[in-house]
């Protein structure tokens, strides 16, 4: 018999609020997603009550982890302002004062980097992000991983696209993570990778309406509650735009660098150079930029097309003064064994398309270098 829903709020019962009143009683529990096991919900209350009510968060979650039955419990504290709840004006500075940028917090005070961590074990995280969908950013971050581990290096995947997760579709993946004996989730091995997705803990066709602290505490488990073992790289597949997800990753993990995925055209540029100032602001350098579906080339007559217009993005790292990784065309072969679950470079190694995946990779390489061997 599985987990029910009343086994988790009798739980959270004996888990107390600030005030000393039961968590159930408090009126701040969202509603409860129990699903094979897998427990969701979110805390919500004001935000200048957020700090107090951060240890009564972990308390209801190691309160919900020990249910019978329980492999993973994910609850979020989601802080917002009570509606009429009146805003301080901005304070201007006294004359003969500088201002303090909102990036560099003043002496004594404590910026939101200082709560990066290294994951044990890992060497390297990098993030593969974009500034939009629908540019094959998921099927560009495995065949990369791939890539790397042709080339000698223990690689993991994390697929962080909360909203969206590709990589179970693109993997072939079906089965579910167990927990090791620290209940950690145990990353599931295929093609040689360690590999973890959201999409692993919920089924293909559920709606993923969460807050974002909801989506921070998801990536910040799936960063830190898994036993990830020893790895050179950990590819992080992002979800698209420059929001709570990239945010969380950067004040996470000392991230060694970031991948831009984009294709020529103009409208993806755009968006392309968001992501870019993104990751520079918070101070993680840019690997490169990767052209996606830089061309079509007919799987016939080998013809090639520029679909998308073509160098838009060699273009844009010329100018921006980042490193172009390479481009990637658009090719049936690519998209079919995406769909199939056997991505093209495990699929089709002596292909084409696989080289141009390892000479990516081996720039990547090439620029970590360091972190590496300092490991």
């Amino acid at each position: 018999m599985g987990v029910t829903q009343q086994q988790v709020l009798d739980a959270l019962a004996r888990v107390a609020s600030p005030s000393g009143v039961a968590l159930t009683s408090a009126g701040v529990l969202s509603p409860i997603t129990v699903n094979d096991g897998k427990v969701f919900f979110s805390i919500n209350v004001d935000a200048a009550e957020a700090r107090v009510w951060e240890s009564v968060r972990a308390s209801a979650e190691t309160a919900v982890r020990a249910v019978a039955g329980v492999s993973v419990a994910m609850v979020a504290l989601t802080a917002e302002r009570k509606p009429g709840a009146a805003t301080a004006p901005p304070q201007r500075p006294a004359q003969g004062v500088p201002k303090v940028s909102a990036h560099r917090p003043p002496q004594g005070g404590q910026s939101p980097m200082s709560r990066q961590a290294e994951i044990p074990g890992v060497s390297a995280v990098i993030a593969v992000a974009s500034g939009k969908g629908g540019v094959g950013k998921s099927t560009t971050a495995l065949n990369l991983a791939l890539g790397l581990r042709d080339l000698g290096l223990r690689v993991g995947l994390l697929d962080a696209d909360i909203y969206g997760p590709s990589v179970p579709r693109l993997t072939g993946i079906h089965e579910k993570p167990q927990l090791d004996d620290n209940r950690k989730m145990i990353p599931i091995l295929r093609f040689g990778l360690s590999i973890m997705s959201i999409g692993f803990l919920v089924e293909e066709d559920t709606a993923m309406i969460w807050r974002g602290p909801m989506v921070m505490s998801a990536i910040t488990q799936m960063l830190r509650d898994v036993a990830w073992g020893t790895l050179d790289v950990l590819v992080v597949d992002m979800p698209p735009g420059t929001g709570d997800a990239q945010l969380t990753l950067a004040q996470n993990v000392p991230l060694k660098g970031a991948i831009i995925i984009s294709t020529p055209q103009d409208l993806s540029l755009i968006d392309a150079r968001r992501g870019l100032a993104m990751f520079k602001k918070v101070n993680v350098p840019v690997l490169g930029i990767v052209e996606n579906m830089s061309y079509f080339q007919c799987p016939h007559c080998g013809t090639k097309s520029d679909i998308f217009g073509h160098g838009g993005a060699r273009h844009e790292a010329e100018r921006l003064g980042v490193p172009f990784l390479g481009e990637i065309p658009l090719h049936i072969s690519i998209r079919t064994t995406s769909d199939a679950g056997t991505p093209v470079v495990e699929s089709e190694p002596n292909g084409p398309h696989a080289a141009i995946y390892r000479a990516i990779g081996a720039k990547v390489r090439d620029q970590l270098k360091g972190a590496i061997e300092a490991a």
